[in-house]
């Protein structure tokens, strides 16, 4: 088959778990992938005979101080549209329409494609963790305290990619699905983490994509661990060390040796560093960012479960009380196991074998189901 693959550009781990799928999709199908911001730069280095990668125009979001600003998110992509952002998809548009042809597309959570879609009657399949939000059912006690925010991300991710002739959801968590075609399969990993074989350690694996957490370091120099911190400082080029403290420029290398190793993680709520965590055994603190609804929804999941804790946000006593409890959280992530990505990519060709059967190109939605 030919497939338009689309995925989103705003933080890297959609990239990440697409680069997986489609190093299996080329092996059979040709594959046209549209990707924007830094995940385009990362998609490229895998492109080649099988697999063409155009980098779109995509939608950004604006933080500081670890929660997401929705006026200057606004007024930032207002500019990008009309700076070029518009005239740069139009163009990507009728280029793959004359060019490829697909005969089905991929969504990542990304619209470009499936508007694509849309206007050339293709089916259309999500893959990604956030449609979680919208077509499961989540108790209570997991949106207590973001009720409005719960209500706007599950009307944002409806309206993503609506009527998609399925949806597979990525997941370490596995409440009850509340809408029709749609099934819940664990983390796509990375070859490096699946090949990774976890070791006792005593420093701690800071992971963030905001630089402007800067109380997080002052807490972190206080417990007296080794801590190697990715992100807060994206200009470096080496390691540079401050203390206890050691701050590293990005390697996808070195993130995984150093979660392998790790006695523990301290995060965002993002999904994908979350997930291996999990799969290695490693408890988290995540402190999702403020606004972002999906990220709370995994800390807290991640909490329920007993793999570590939600702090909204970190400071000094959360930062303690989880070091204390992390022989409790070891012992309760020693249970959990997974088959490698066999689940997700067996439903996956499944799902392409009934699309090329005839199945139907959407999914028409129970209206009765909000």
């Amino acid at each position: 088959m030919r497939i338009l693959y689309g995925v989103v550009g705003e933080g890297m781990g959609h990239a990440i778990r697409s680069r997986v799928v489609l190093d299996e999709l080329v092996k059979r199908h040709e594959v046209q992938v549209v990707v924007s911001g830094r995940a385009h730069d990362y998609l490229a280095q895998r492109a080649g005979e099988h697999l063409q990668v155009r980098k779109i125009w995509g939608f950004t979001m604006v933080t500081e101080d670890n929660e997401v600003r929705n006026f200057r998110t606004l007024l930032s992509n207002v500019r990008g549209a009309i700076g070029g952002g518009w005239p740069q998809n139009v163009r990507a548009y009728f280029e793959i329409a004359r060019r490829f042809e697909p005969d089905v597309v991929i969504s990542d959570f990304e619209s470009w494609s499936y508007l694509f879609a849309v206007n050339h009657r293709l089916p259309v399949i999500s893959l990604d963790n956030v449609q979680m939000v919208n077509r499961c059912q989540h108790s209570p006690g997991i949106v207590r305290g973001h009720e409005a925010d719960f209500q706007i991300a599950k009307g944002v991710v409806k309206t993503k990619v609506p009527g998609a002739f399925h949806y597979l959801i990525t997941t370490f968590f596995y409440p009850a699905v509340r809408k029709r075609r749609t099934t819940l399969h664990p983390p796509v990993l990375r070859p490096e983490v699946l090949a990774a074989r976890p070791e006792p350690g005593a420093h701690l694996l800071v992971y963030q994509t905001y630089t402007t957490n800067m109380d997080l370091a002052r807490f972190l120099q206080k417990t007296g661990l080794e801590c190697r911190i990715y992100g807060m400082r994206r200009d470096l080029q080496a390691p540079v060390r401050e203390g206890n403290l050691v701050y590293l420029p990005f390697s996808e290398q070195g993130l995984v040796e150093d979660l392998r190793t790790a006695r523990a993680v301290v995060a965002s709520g993002g999904f994908t560093l979350m997930s291996e965590a999990v799969y290695l055994h490693r408890p988290v603190l995540a402190e999702p960012v403020g606004k972002q609804f999906e990220q709370i929804l995994n800390a807290r999941y991640l909490e329920a479960l007993g793999y570590g804790m939600c702090a909204e946000p970190i400071d000094e006593r959360a930062l303690s009380t989880f070091l204390d409890r992390i022989p409790d959280f070891e012992a309760n992530l020693s249970s959990y196991s997974q088959d490698g990505n066999r689940d997700l990519l067996a439903k996956l060709d499944e799902v392409l074998q009934a699309v090329s059967q005839g199945g139907d190109v959407v999914e028409p939605e129970d209206p009765s189901i909000s």
